[in-house]
């Protein structure tokens, strides 16, 4: 039987090996992808993406859960609430369990 310290150090051997090949992988597929893009004269913009591998700032995704609606709650940490249909954030659940009137919250 193995000790611990004996397991240990052949999973990190083996961690290490996989990791060698998980690169040599990767890079077999980038040169594969390359040559594929170089013989149908793919661009990166044609993926949608551009050189430095970033997206355009414009095609950026809108913060989720992010309201449009203006606040019209502030709490006592400064959190912003709309007052919209929906979950209601913890604060003012604690606010409303304290007995305080949310309209002493009003902006």
């Amino acid at each position: 039987m193995s000790s611990y310290s004996e397991l240990v150090a052949q999973a990190q051997a083996l961690m290490a090996q996989a990791e060698q090949v998980r690169k040599q992988e990767l890079a077999n597929a980038i040169a594969d992808i390359k040559a594929k893009m170089k013989e149908f004269g793919i661009t990166l913009e044609d993926l949608g993406g551009t050189a430095a591998g970033r997206r355009p700032a414009a095609s950026k995704p809108a913060a989720a859960g992010k309201s449009k609606t203006p606040a019209k709650y502030r709490g006592p940490n400064g959190e912003l609430w709309s007052g919209g249909p929906g979950r209601k954030p913890d604060w003012v659940k604690a606010v409303l369990a304290a007995g305080q009137d949310l309209e002493s919250f009003r902006i």
